[in-house]
């Protein structure tokens, strides 16, 4: 059962909805999150089939939702991200691994974003692992949905729809960008786009872990913040009342790739929601430092996958969320957001690496 508090979302949505889409310019792009919609493309290719539900220490579903391209204080200023803020844990001490987008959806999955400096088109070979290996070897079911991806593993750069516009973009995409995943077919499969999505919730077929990524005007990529806020309004806030998507054992992840300014401090606006959230949790901030490195070493140390000997077991950079930690026992370094000795996480140039240009 959700914890009703969650309900007060609903309300919300409605009262916010109309005047959101007035100031942003947003518009829905299907009648619901779980409606499929031509403007999504690409036609739903059945419904997933996952393999029993593997029980993990704190949660059994974890979910991923990236924006795009935005400061902390300018997402914290919008009315929904408050909102939401009031219903889960704001990772106050979370933080973008690099500069531009593609190297921090790379690093998410692969531990490691490789040298890469730009926004190329990318293949990293076969025999690249990625968090897919770690929770395949544990039977526990994964999928990735990609808003307006016209086929399923679409390897193309990016895709424009029939009003002129290019929705989709490959470099937010990370499974695809691996060999490893988007060259065998079963895995192929699995990377799905929001068709794929509106049926997988409506037959309560969603995998254990989740990564969505939004088009390019949702994520607030080619717009603002503020339509990003509207399309959360639109889609978000009514499936964390769907209990297909949002269990009592589900942990969501709401963050950003980077942050716009260059020249500060990679930190990012986080968010941990979902049913596995305790009561006396939500409205609370969390200050420990962590990354998208953190995303890899929270699930590993969830489901005891072991790593990729990357940066998901570098002790600076790779944390896990406290709310993990402090059931699993697992110890995380003393470094908070504001500690003077942090990383630097803003990099604009090219270092050595096996994608390098």
């Amino acid at each position: 059962m959700i914890v009703p508090s969650i309900f007060a979302l609903a309300a919300f949505a409605k009262t916010a909805s109309a005047a959101a889409a007035a100031s942003t310019g947003f518009t829905a792009p299907a009648p619901a999150p779980t409606s499929e919609s031509p403007f999504y493309v690409g036609p739903a290719n059945n419904t997933i089939t996952n393999t029993p539900i593997v029980p993990g220490k704190v949660f059994d579903r974890f979910i991923q939702i990236w924006l795009e391209n935005t400061d902390f204080d300018s997402a914290a200023s919008q009315p929904v991200f408050q909102s939401l803020a009031a219903e889960g844990i704001t990772l106050t001490g979370y933080y973008g691994v690099t500069h531009p987008s593609e190297p921090n959806y790379l690093a998410a999955v692969g531990g490691d974003f490789f040298g890469l400096a730009e926004d190329s088109l990318e293949y990293i070979p076969t025999n690249m692992s990625t968090v897919v290996d770690l929770l395949d070897q544990k039977n526990i079911s994964w999928a990735t949905y990609q808003e307006n991806m016209p086929t399923d593993a679409y390897e193309g750069y990016n895709f424009t729809n029939s009003d002129n516009y290019t929705y989709y973009v490959r470099k937010h995409n990370p499974l695809v960008i691996y060999e490893s995943v988007a060259n065998i077919s079963t895995r192929a499969a699995r990377i799905r786009n929001f068709n794929d999505f509106a049926v997988d919730v409506g037959n309560d077929s969603l995998s254990q872990w989740i990564f969505i990524t939004p088009n390019l005007r949702d994520d607030g990529h080619d717009t603002t913040v503020g339509y990003a806020a509207s399309w959360l309004t639109y889609w978000l806030l009514p499936l964390l009342n769907d209990t297909s998507f949002n269990t009592n054992s589900t942990l969501i992840l709401l963050t950003f790739d980077e942050n716009e300014t260059y020249t500060i401090g990679n930190n990012v606006f986080s968010i941990l929601l979902g049913g596995v959230i305790p009561a006396a949790m939500k409205n609370t901030t969390d200050p420990t430092f962590y990354t998208h490195y953190s995303t890899l070493s929270t699930v590993e140390n969830n489901w005891d996958l072991g790593n990729l000997g990357r940066q998901d077991t570098n002790k600076t950079v790779a944390n896990v969320f406290e709310i993990v930690a402090n059931i699993t026992s697992y110890q995380n370094n003393n470094l908070t957001g504001s500690s003077a000795s942090l990383p630097q996480l803003n990099i604009t140039g090219t270092i050595p690496g096996t994608v390098e240009p």
